[in-house]
């Protein structure tokens, strides 16, 4: 039970590395976007009780939001 901790807990350590490692070259706009996805995808998934369709929407919503409050404002 000992070493399926240990690899559980190893692997998540590693996603997250990998995770954080991916958004080094994102822009402000970019990691935004990405941040307002995360947080929509877990808004939407405790307002549905875990429903698929209510974790992407969420997702979907909190992308767009992310995305729209950096946007550039020079034309």
């Amino acid at each position: 039970m000992k070493s399926m901790k240990t690899w559980v807990i190893s692997a998540a350590a590693a996603a997250t590395l990998l995770g954080l490692a991916g958004c080094a070259g994102m822009s402000q706009q970019d990691t935004n976007t990405a941040i307002g996805a995360g947080a929509g995808a877990v808004g939407g998934a405790v307002l549905t009780g875990g429903s698929a369709v209510g974790t992407v929407g969420g997702a979907v919503v909190g992308g767009v939001i992310g995305h729209e409050i950096s946007k550039d404002d020079k034309k």
